[in-house]
């Protein structure tokens, strides 16, 4: 399959605002004007019931924050340490059954491949780059870049990340791939060989060297709103220790990391008091950040299908979408091509946890040694 033609920079100047008409959608509700009145953009999506917010940090805020964090070392006696690391091996080992190596099960991925065509998705932090204390700094090794320019040459690939598009672009610098930013919601694709009903707010542009591109934005409306949001966030936590509030464009990530647990219940009282006026708007999170976004029904899982549809390989049985995340917010995208493409979600993991994914891998470097094997397959197959 030859897609160099529709590959592009991802570079691109966004369109001017759409209405509702460009949106092709009718509603009586009023677009957002007032920064103190919290109406939903005209976009069908339910208001939230009163109180849902207040629910959540009264009973779940702590809980969720913790869970995606892995727990503070503490120093233990010797002894200590090794039973520790012998129930951690003995956990791990048991969740390896369920969740098998996708290195060591390399040969039956590409025994399915067999005949087909791959579509590669890749998470960034995490999967392409490490995990670090600064997310400015999560820079990616000049080893893994070139890696995935190699397998990008091979199959259609794509970077979907809950960074802004323009950012993770200049993190990987690779004009070869597809970039879905802000968790699918900005997503720069090749030209769609028809428009659906489902996507009329996917408009035609055009990139920095003057080729078509189609740009899917369907939280647009809210873009006004989430600028709002993120002054305010920046505003409110601006005296806790480590905080990193981030603007993702579509979605704002407040990142705790660097920030003493003890604070962390203001860090997220301060998210609700801002949150609490956009019930348009839902709070997410991931590891060590708390994300506001719009409330529409849109998600990584979605970003994938829609690519597929894109690159003309929906609906397809001799596709095998490949997906390769670290984070909660992969799950939708593991359950879409396990369930929706008959392809294979990647966990990019060292501890164990509940997945849809189907295999795993324990870390960026071993991203980089299950993409140097697919490169190698392919090229040994094309003999």
């Amino acid at each position: 399959m030859d897609l160099k033609s529709n590959r592009t920079s991802p570079v691109l100047t966004d369109p001017a605002p759409m209405n509702m008409s460009t949106l092709g959608m009718h509603s009586t509700r009023l677009p957002y004007s007032s920064p103190r009145a919290p109406l939903c953009p005209g976009l069908t999506i339910p208001w939230k019931k009163t109180g849902i917010l207040d629910d959540f940090r009264s009973s779940c805020w702590l809980d969720a924050m913790k869970s995606s964090s892995p727990p503070p070392k503490k120093i233990t006696k010797a002894v200590n340490n090794e039973y520790a690391s012998y129930d951690a091996d003995v956990a791990y080992n048991a969740w390896m059954v369920e969740y098998p190596s996708a290195i060591a099960s390399f040969e039956k991925i590409t025994d399915q491949a067999k005949g087909k065509s791959i579509a590669l998705f890749l998470d960034y932090d995490g999967t392409l780059s490490p995990i670090v204390d600064n997310p400015d700094c999560a820079f990616m090794s000049d080893a893994m870049r070139a890696v995935v320019k190699k397998v990008a040459k091979y199959f259609p690939t794509a970077i979907i990340s809950g960074r802004s598009r323009d950012k993770v672009y200049e993190f990987v610098k690779l004009k070869e791939l597809y970039y879905a930013g802000s968790h699918g919601m900005d997503i720069m694709g090749p030209v769609r060989q028809y428009i659906s009903d489902d996507h009329t707010n996917c408009v035609r542009s055009v990139d920095e060297q003057g080729k078509e591109v189609n740009l899917f934005q369907p939280a647009g409306e809210f873009l006004p709103m989430i600028n709002e949001v993120l002054r305010s966030l920046i505003e409110r936590t601006k005296d806790v220790i480590g905080v990193n509030v981030e603007n993702n464009k579509f979605c704002v990530s407040v990142h705790y990391r660097n920030v003493d647990e003890k604070h962390w219940k203001t860090v997220a009282q301060h998210v609700n008091d801002v949150l609490k006026d956009y019930p348009c708007l839902k709070l997410t999170h991931g590891r060590k950040v708390l994300e506001v976004r719009p409330d529409i029904s849109w998600n990584k899982g979605k970003a994938v299908t829609f690519l597929l549809e894109s690159l003309g390989l929906s609906n397809c049985d001799d596709v095998l979408p490949i997906y390769v995340g670290d984070d909660q917010t992969d799950e939708d995208a593991f359950k879409v091509v396990r369930e929706g493409h008959q392809g294979y979600g990647i966990l990019v993991s060292s501890v164990p946890k509940a997945s849809d994914a189907v295999y795993s891998v324990k870390d960026p470097s071993e991203v980089m040694e299950f993409l140097k094997s697919l490169v190698t397959w392919r090229k040994s197959s094309a003999l």
